[in-house]
């Protein structure tokens, strides 16, 4: 069963089983039936949450929304899943980064992320802008493409972060 808390603005977010995410009032579609869709990244850091959330509200201005930890949740865990080490460990968050809203966790705990096959995409009105969070992002990081000029952006880049997440820095070209 779902519960509702309530983040530092007030928007609610809805936690569910840890399997399914959260759901928040961000990238919304709408279904054929007519009814809300919420389509949002769920990244699991395997015991390194805390640690890339900061890094995001200090590299990218991330904005935490909501935090839930392990030892928070409502209802009691199977054991053999969640070991009493993993208490203070991030168990559902919801943060934004500019008008996305990303989900993520620490997950089982394991120590090693496992980031393939996706990237994020950031698109920023200024090569300054671009400059400025792909910077950020280099900050322990490995670029896999220098920011430069292409056939579709002013200024665009590739960079995996510290955290093994590949991310897409472009310039919106004008129109």
């Amino acid at each position: 069963m779902p519960f509702f808390t309530r983040d530092r603005r007030g928007s609610p977010c809805a936690v569910v089983a840890l399997r399914a995410g959260v759901l928040t009032k961000g990238n919304t579609a709408t279904t054929a039936k007519g009814s809300r869709m919420y389509v949002q990244p769920y990244l699991f850091f395997d015991g390194r949450c805390d640690e890339a959330l900061e890094f995001y509200m200090k590299g990218l201005g991330a904005e935490v929304l909501m935090l839930m930890r392990f030892k928070e949740s409502p209802e009691p865990h199977d054991p053999k899943m969640v070991t009493p080490e993993m208490a203070d460990k991030v168990m559902h968050a919801c943060f934004r980064v500019g008008k996305t809203e990303i989900l993520a966790s620490d997950g089982h705990c394991t120590g090693s992320t496992n980031f393939q096959g996706f990237s994020l995409s950031i698109t920023v009105p200024s090569p300054a802008e671009a400059d400025r969070l792909f910077n950020a992002l280099a900050e322990g990081g490995q670029v896999a493409m220098p920011l430069g000029q292409t056939f579709f952006s002013p200024k665009f880049g590739m960079v995996t972060d510290k955290f093994g997440i590949l991310w897409m820095i472009m310039v919106a070209e004008k129109s």
